[in-house]
């Protein structure tokens, strides 16, 4: 068998429903199906059992430990020569295996990975997030799934590994945000040809409201610190991003609410010159702003075909820089700053 499908499952029979029925629909059939139930209190055996007849499926049940260590159990338990690791939030295209057997055709590698995609039948919100997490506006580039980009990470939600080369480097770590990105480092450590397929794409459902994406993002930019303290190299100019904007957006609201204040009271400057410099530096901070703002929605409106979807990105924007920019600051204070061991918010939503 050449190929194992390996995916943690926390409470998800719905989604995982739906992949199923996408993996019963490959082009390409030579593939088993390993659901790891992370101590779900909703367990997804029952669907796992309908789709018996149809598809190569084994399922487990453990203890929770997250996703991490979940992926770890599963591929201990793998019989395919390459594990493929999916979030049970995503739905595939039918020739997704066929374009990941003919790229390792065309020129075998140790570990693989594809983009995501937004489905017409997402919801508005969900699509303004998928562009908040893939623009070049928002990231820089590096999650669109460009082949430009010098070293392509593999991402859990959709990520292929050699099952001898992924037990040599012991899989996954324990840390709860960022293992995908660690476990990808080691690899490219290891001297191990990493690439990306870019038509062995995924629909990836994002979170279905700006709270619980705020969780995700903000985790992410504390993860981004804790991989730092890990590989010092592995910070980039692009990380620094989103807590650039976060500084300047806060930076910007504070000099114009300063600058402004006396004007608002009736009142004058108690420093003059201070005060209208404060609110002149404000005003131009504004003023990127809403140029900022403006490019998005029409770059979003343009991409998906729709204004409302434009308007909705732009919170989405906002909420995953500011949110990783957040994140990414409250780690650097207390790991960089006070010396504290690596931490994350939010453990026990990790999968809401």
């Amino acid at each position: 068998m050449k190929y194992s499908f390996v995916i943690p499952v926390f409470n998800r029979p719905d989604e995982v429903d739906e992949l199923f029925e996408s993996l019963t629909k490959q082009s390409l059939q030579d593939f088993e199906v390993l659901i790891v139930e992370d101590g779900s209190s909703q367990p997804c055996q029952e669907v796992a059992e309908r789709y018996a007849d149809a598809l190569n499926v084994r399922y487990f049940m453990k203890e929770n430990s997250g996703p991490g260590g979940s992926r770890n159990y599963g591929v201990e338990r793998a019989k395919g020569e390459y594990v493929i690791i999916l979030d049970s939030d995503v739905v595939l295209p039918e020739g997704y295996l066929q374009a990941v057997d003919a790229e390792l055709n065309a020129a075998p590698c140790d570990a693989f990975g594809g983009p995501d995609r937004a489905h017409e039948s997402f919801t508005p919100m969900q699509k303004a997030i998928n562009y908040a997490m893939t623009s070049f506006f928002t990231t820089g580039g590096i999650r669109g799934g460009k082949k430009k980009m010098d070293k392509f990470y593999p991402r859990s939600f959709n990520m292929g590994i050699r099952r001898d080369v992924y037990l040599k480097l012991n899989g996954f770590s324990n840390m709860r945000f960022g293992e995908d990105i660690d476990f990808s480092i080691r690899i490219f450590k290891a001297g191990c040809r990493c690439r990306l397929f870019p038509e062995a794409w995924v629909w990836h459902k994002r979170r279905t409201d700006f709270r619980k994406f705020w969780r995700q993002v903000y985790n992410s930019g504390i993860a981004r610190i804790n991989l730092y303290k890990k590989y010092p190299e592995s910070l980039k100019l692009v990380h620094l991003l989103p807590m650039v904007f976060t500084v300047g957006v806060i930076g910007t609201l504070l000099l114009l609410f300063f600058g402004f204040l006396p004007y608002m009271l009736g009142t004058v400057h108690v420093f003059p010159t201070l005060g209208n410099a404060m609110a002149a530096l404000g005003c131009i901070g504004l003023a990127g702003i809403i140029l900022y703002t403006i490019a998005l929605f029409i770059d979003s409106s343009r991409e998906n075909h729709s204004v409302k979807i434009g308007l909705l990105s732009i919170r989405a924007a906002f909420t995953q820089l500011m949110g990783y920019g957040c994140g990414f600051l409250s780690a650097w204070w207390k790991r960089c700053v006070l010396g504290q061991s690596e931490f994350s918010a939010y453990n026990k939503t990790f999968y809401k």
